[in-house]
């Protein structure tokens, strides 16, 4: 039978997540030679290499990416114990890292933190803005406990939980050609320029499934610069004309000037679903309950109203 301490599995990961024994060690709060001498000892009694030290930075073989993969599962199961024990006394503290889309976390990321400090002075929270790609990297790699993205991803790896949806709106110059149009058809969008986000954002993605944008498109007529955040694309707008996408909680938001710039679509169900997103290995069933709870309650009416409307999946 294998012996594997914890302590080995743990130094494991952290060396595959830095890529460094120094600073695998640091954040292990160990000594270099300490985490080394493990690793060499986890070595010698599996009988194998597990990460390729004549390179900079280490990789793991064939076998150790296949080791490591077991070794986050182990770690995963183990630290559910202490998560099983909390639930089962109502605590709620500790760490929660959440990630969440930069198109959410403008409205959602405020107010969430004001009631966590309030309900939960002893849950320490962390936030990341990631795109969804990174959130689910990050939730693979137990870097983070639960993303807020848009539904659904279909990975099987994944658990989804739904909260909330939300409408599409346009946000037009006043120049635009389909300005005094108050609903628009996605075919109204290429009348001018249509700002987009950047490369690998969702809600781009989103965007450009909508409207059907063929290459040529997307080339030259609808695009002439891109941006990481929605509200730089409506300072654009306002500068240079066109118009842009927004999601209905952030449209909602905007001051009483900039609200008259809004269109709505004609097709109604043009919008996204808006869910939690954490893996088959997290625990805190509770912590994730809790958290709906403040999301939802969060909710404008505007969107709160949504929930029955059948979107389009445009993900």
């Amino acid at each position: 039978m294998l012996n594997i301490s914890l302590i080995q599995v743990q130094y494991l990961i952290a060396l595959d997540e830095h890529r460094n024994f120094i600073k695998a060690a640091d954040a292990s709060f160990v000594t270099q030679p300490t985490l080394s001498m493990q690793m060499k000892k986890l070595e010698e009694e599996l009988g194998v290499i597990i990460f390729d030290r004549s390179k900079q930075p280490i990789t793991p073989t064939a076998i150790g990416e296949k080791i490591i993969k077991q070794a986050r599962i182990i770690f995963n199961e183990t630290a559910q114990i202490e998560t099983i024990l909390k639930d089962h006394t109502g605590d709620v503290s500790g760490t929660l890292k959440i990630g969440v889309l930069p198109t959410i976390a403008n409205s959602l990321v405020p107010r969430l933190i004001s009631q966590i400090a309030q309900k939960y002075p002893d849950l320490k929270l962390t936030i990341k803005e990631a795109l969804t790609h990174e959130i689910v990297e990050d939730l693979e790699h137990n870097r983070l406990d639960v993303g807020i993205v848009s539904i659904p991803l279909h990975n099987s790896g994944l658990i989804e939980r739904k909260l909330y949806v939300e409408k599409f709106r346009i946000y037009a110059h006043p120049n635009h050609p389909s300005y005094s149009k108050n609903s628009w058809d996605a075919d109204d969008l290429l009348a001018d320029k249509l700002w987009l986000l950047s490369e690998g954002n969702c809600f781009r993605t989103q965007t450009i499934n909508l409207c059907s944008l063929p290459d040529d498109k997307l080339n030259h007529l609808a695009l002439n610069y891109e941006s990481g955040n929605l509200q730089t694309l409506k300072k654009v707008v306002d500068l240079e004309g066109g118009a842009t996408l927004m999601p209905e909680w952030e449209a909602g938001e905007l001051d009483d000037e900039s609200m008259d710039h809004l269109k709505a679509f004609k097709a109604d169900n043009a919008g996204r679903a808006v869910g939690l997103i954490y893996t088959k290995f997290y625990a805190k069933e509770s912590v994730i309950k809790k958290l709906e709870e403040m999301i939802l309650s969060a909710l404008p009416k505007y969107v709160s109203e949504n929930q029955n409307l059948e979107i389009i999946e445009l993900v």
